[in-house]
């Protein structure tokens, strides 16, 4: 694989070998990477966005991928705008990011969009390129926070920090590689997958927000998906579908979400020729780890080592990141502070040392006080999610008087229990059970309350209300 530091993407792939058997698969269409060395997706106009500050605001991930790949040393800035970015968001993102093109599929601005100088449209067709084409910039890659309240924050990327974790092939070069993954491409943990297929001689199967999750199981399976990522919540709804046994993936990769020890012990069993891994990352700090020995939290030995590229530490029970991969800074005027004074970027994601191990226990952001005392929803929720009988939980507070908030769960079953059979009773004083042998008191649920599904949000991680 050619080094991240190449001048750009296009020239990366040049080099990576042949194209014309690699492929990306978008819900409508497909194109070859060949394809793209005589045809252009951006119809002729690509030297038109040079040295600009281009927002690639596509409804559908395979053309928002073609324009990343032409674009990368030729675009002064590229702003990856995820499809479900609020309308009352756009403006804010074209003045911080001063964006003067916009790359969309569609053939006219929406309604409200702030004007700009150029707006171009990308397709899939390939039409024959008519010009040379050149780099030259060193672009910055703008992506988006995902999870929080409010107005995104916009955080400055290079291909070298984005690539930086991707270290080669995970397979030999003999045996073919198909990628895909439950993430959108333009929030980071679907553009490290992207990325990792293109950089390492792979093709690659797009998800589509149109489409079910089982009948995006069904597309990834006839064009042979032998690499998938996805959140743990992503994997328990897949798990849920019966088109989950069409696939027979080589590696199934868990990351955005604490990855419990329920949900890995059911993927081993469900794919069990598999190699089954969850990774940490955060948008501004970067890939830290991967961990594929089976068990949730990661070996404290990880914490200390000292290396050129990574360095990993916990204070305050926070973990903290200091590496090449991390981003450069937070665009815009608010002058928060991305990596402290040392270089340590603080996570937010709460972990605690049982042993020889590190496990999260849920970010410092989405604790609840109940009578004085915190707790952490994530951490009551890998509890009940080890109940065989269990898919997965959402733990929430309700208001009380006395304590001002008590702890109850939403659970969604494997199967739900017929009407009148009493089985429903009986699985919540199991599942109440569990709780009080495993949590202290104040942690256990008050109520647990059976429901069909619970929703996950676009980027893939389950939706927590306040």
């Amino acid at each position: 694989m050619p080094p991240p530091d190449q001048a750009s993407l296009w020239c990366a792939l040049s080099g990576a070998g042949s194209l014309g058997h690699r492929r990306l698969w978008g819900a409508g269409a497909s194109v070859t990477l060949g394809d793209l060395t005589g045809g252009s997706s951006l119809g002729g106009r690509l030297e038109e966005l040079r040295g600009r500050s281009v927002l690639v605001a596509t409804a559908d991930q395979l053309t928002a991928g073609l324009a990343l790949i032409e674009l990368d040393g030729v675009a002064r800035r590229l702003v990856l705008g995820p499809p479900d970015l609020p309308a009352e968001h756009v403006a804010f993102v074209v003045a911080t990011a001063a964006i003067d093109a916009i790359v969309s599929d569609r053939a006219a601005p929406d309604a409200g969009t702030p004007p700009v100088d150029a707006f171009v449209t990308c397709s899939p067709t390939l039409p024959a390129r008519t010009s040379e084409r050149k780099g030259g910039e060193r672009t910055e890659w703008i992506l988006l926070t995902s999870g929080t309240t409010g107005r995104p924050k916009m955080v400055v990327h290079t291909l070298a920090s984005l690539a930086g974790a991707i270290t080669g092939a995970t397979t030999p070069a003999t045996t073919a590689t198909v990628w895909s993954t439950f993430y959108d491409i333009r929030r980071y943990g679907g553009l490290q997958i992207f990325l990792r297929a293109l950089l390492g001689d792979a093709s690659m199967v797009l998800s589509s927000a149109e489409e079910s999750t089982g009948d995006f199981l069904i597309r990834a399976a006839a064009c042979g998906v032998t690499h998938i990522s996805g959140t743990p919540s992503h994997w328990r709804r897949a798990l849920m579908s019966p088109s989950a046994h069409r696939l027979a993936p080589r590696y199934v990769r868990l990351s955005g979400e604490i990855a419990d020890q329920a949900i890995l012990d059911r993927l081993r069993v469900f794919y069990p020729e598999a190699r089954i891994a969850h990774a940490f990352a955060s948008t501004e700090a970067g890939v830290a780890f991967d961990v594929g020995d089976g068990l949730a939290g990661f070996p404290a030995g990880l914490l200390g080592r000292q290396s050129a590229d990574l360095e990993l530490k916990v204070e305050d029970s926070s973990l903290r990141i200091r590496s090449r991969r991390t981003a450069a800074r937070y665009l815009g005027p608010e002058g928060d502070t991305l990596a402290d004074r040392d270089g340590f970027v603080d996570t937010g994601d709460m972990v605690e040392r049982r042993g020889d191990r590190y496990y999260f226990v849920g970010r410092r952001g989405g604790v609840v006080n109940v009578g004085g005392l915190k707790v952490h929803p994530e951490e009551v929720e890998a509890v009940i999610n080890g109940h065989p009988e269990v898919r997965m939980s959402l733990v929430r507070t309700r208001k009380n008087p006395i304590t001002g908030a008590l702890v109850v769960a939403d659970v969604v079953l494997t199967t739900e229990p017929a009407p009148g059979d009493g089985r429903a009773a009986a699985l919540q004083g199991e599942i109440l059970q569990r709780c009080r042998e495993a949590l202290p008191r104040y942690k256990v649920p008050a109520a647990i309350n059976f429901v069909p599904a619970l929703v996950v949000a676009a980027s893939g991680k389950i939706l927590r209300h306040a």
